[in-house]
């Protein structure tokens, strides 16, 4: 397992990344994601700066909603860390079980037809294209 590293013993570099983090997201608490990847900075910072901007920068879709893609890619990749991080941000913006259970719905349902879909490699239909 991936040394998590502490505030107290991160390089400027580091707590200056942390600090970035509790800042935005207006709290004191770094997640065990940011303490991990910790050990290299510049993956440290930049993924950190990709994050903050997709997930905090002005746009169309809404914060729950970014939530809730978030979710279901990491359900989609298998990554048990992602969802269960992002499902506890979903939740704090207001998602509940019902949402919850739409969600992985349209994710299960969506794979299952993507795989139809590749596996029959079904030709786009010309009015589908862009």
């Amino acid at each position: 397992m991936t040394k998590l590293i502490e505030y107290e013993e991160a390089s400027d570099e580091v707590r200056a990344v942390y600090d970035d983090i509790c800042v935005t997201r207006q709290n004191d608490y770094i997640n065990n994601f940011w303490k991990a990847i910790a050990n290299h900075p510049p993956t440290l910072q930049r993924t950190w700066q990709a994050v903050k901007e997709v997930m905090t920068s002005p746009g169309e879709i809404d914060p729950l909603m970014r939530e809730l893609i978030y979710i279901a890619v990491s359900a989609t990749n298998g990554c048990e860390y992602c969802i269960a991080s992002h499902t506890a941000s979903a939740r704090a913006k207001g998602m509940n079980d019902t949402m919850f259970g739409e969600l992985m719905a349209i994710a299960a349902t969506a794979n299952m037809t993507n795989r139809l879909a590749n596996g029959y490699q079904i030709p786009v239909d010309e009015k589908f294209k862009t």
